[in-house]
């Protein structure tokens, strides 16, 4: 398997130079191979300055000393949306765009999607290596003991509205996890209370444990159903004890079927963790202020509940639902041509290639459909699928399916509503946010993160009294949205 990894990196420093554009920061250790510097001309001043390459990348602080004439400020890196930028080392996660390869601490995520549970994944992304029997033991032991949660935060659900959407009950339920745990927080008991490890490993044990808990009150909560709190059987894994605490009435011997349960727990390894994406991203950048961990968690989750990144597989939902029935695909395809309309579920920003995940993926809908009965938009997705992947225009651009193509199917026949999708994702992507987490508080490199900005506005100018102002500007971009309600109410003589 390592031979083959490694053939594969090698056969990406060979790829033509027109496709460099398209390769992930990782790869370029293949650069520093060869020379371990570049020669930068500032063509202004005509001073030219050595950079070190270093795994692969430069400093970009480095650009810094080249300045303009009579300029105080060096020269700056733009990029937008970080799209070819590192902004920290990390030993987590590994990915490899175009030949479609992904690893967990250099375990291939085929290998831990087959041969492990999620339980253990999560020990290995946060500490890096697999556990032993006793560590393995001990782990659990803890995750599993901190899944009830303190009473004041199951006491808040009750508060929010019938139809309030699950992400905002979970987003909310993170955060106030905060307020409970004040000696957990940096701002209450010292900036350096993370220097502690066991105290750290508390916050992992408890947040791990928590957020299944959070999400499944908030899943009781829109159903309008008393919450479970976690089963006293102790052979109940994390997934099955999810779905226990979601799903059970009165029995409190219920246990769910197992293999769904180990459907879940594969679904839930794939989405641990994918490196620096929006969520971790901001995970990262949050612990960089110093804020508590479950701050920190809140936040990404809200970048995660951007329809952009963890609303994904909803998308995919919704596009299916649109197609209809395979006879419309082609219909459907020439639209996507056209540009009039999106196709969901194919192409990545990091693969140019079939996410290995989506293959996984695939696997696992065919043992819950053969369980749940065959989820009828299925034969609609088979269909698009094998229509995109013989299609000149698809294969060109490179667009394979991705992890969220099927995901979404699956969910949908284990029952889940749509709105509770980034839920599911949310739930093991916070082990991966707490390996980066974990990472970042011990990196030596690590500062608050704090872009800088490219500045097109107005130059100085003096300021103008209001009396002496031009008095001819309009109103336009103040408009805002009014209801019948508002309009009703502001129609009478006297302000209400």
């Amino acid at each position: 398997m390592a031979s083959k990894r490694l053939t594969k990196i090698l056969a990406q420093c060979n790829a033509n130079a027109d496709e460099e554009d398209e390769k992930v920061i990782e790869k370029n250790d293949c650069a520093s191979r060869g020379s371990s510097s570049i020669t930068v001309k500032d063509n202004r001043t005509g001073k030219s300055i050595d950079i070190e390459i270093r795994d692969g990348v430069v400093s970009a602080a480095d650009f810094g000393k080249l300045k303009a004439a009579n300029s105080s400020v060096g020269l700056r890196v733009y990029d937008p949306g970080y799209t070819n930028t590192a902004s920290a080392t990390s030993r987590i996660t590994y990915i490899d765009g175009p030949n479609g390869v992904l690893s967990y601490r250099g375990y291939p995520i085929e290998e831990l999607a087959t041969k492990s549970n999620f339980m253990e994944v999560s020990y290995l992304l946060i500490y890096g290596e697999l556990p032993t029997k006793a560590q393995y033991e001990q782990w659990s032991a803890r995750v599993m003991r901190h899944t009830f949660i303190h009473q004041d935060v199951s006491e808040m659900f009750k508060s929010f509205r019938y139809d309030a959407h699950p992400m905002g009950m979970l987003i909310t339920g993170l955060s106030a996890l905060a307020t409970v745990h004040p000696e957990a927080n940096p701002a209450l008991s010292g900036q350096r209370i993370y220097e502690d490890k066991k105290l750290r490993n508390k916050q992992i044990f408890r947040s791990i444990g928590a957020v299944a808990t959070i999400a499944a009150f908030a899943y009781r909560h829109r159903q309008g159903r008393p919450y479970v709190y976690p089963s006293h059987q102790q052979q109940l894994g994390y997934c099955e004890n999810f779905l226990y605490m979601i799903d059970r009435y009165s029995n409190s011997n219920y246990k769910p079927n197992a293999e769904l349960a180990k459907a879940l727990d594969i679904l839930f390894i794939l989405h641990a963790d994918h490196e620096l994406n929006c969520s971790t991203a901001a995970m990262r950048h949050l612990a960089s202020s110093g804020v508590d961990v479950y701050t920190s968690l809140a936040g990404a989750a809200g970048a995660l509940y951007g329809p952009r990144h963890g609303g994904a597989n909803e998308a995919v939902l919704r596009m299916l639902e649109s197609i209809g029935d395979k006879s419309n695909i082609p219909a459907f395809i020439e639209k996507v041509k056209k540009k009039q309309v999106m196709l969901m579920g194919f192409g990545h920003r990091v693969y140019k290639n079939y996410d290995p995940r989506a293959k996984i993926v695939r696997k696992v809908a065919d043992k819950v459909f053969n369980i749940l009965g065959r989820e009828p938009l299925i034969e609609v997705a088979e269909a698009l699928e094998k229509a995109a992947l013989s299609d000149p225009y698809f294969i060109k651009r490179k667009l394979y399916p991705n992890v969220d193509f099927y995901s979404g199917l699956i969910y949908k026949a284990l029952g889940f509503p749509t709105d509770f999708f980034p839920v599911l994702f949310a739930i093991p992507r916070t082990v991966g946010w707490l390996a980066h987490w974990n990472e970042f508080l011990d990196d030596k490199e690590n500062r608050i993160v704090r872009p800088r900005q490219v500045y097109k506005g107005a130059k100085t100018r003096p300021f103008v009294p209001m009396h002496l102002r031009e008095q001819n500007g309009g109103s336009e971009q103040l408009q805002s949205v009014i209801s019948a309600e508002s309009k009703r109410r502001f129609a009478a003589p006297v302000t209400p």
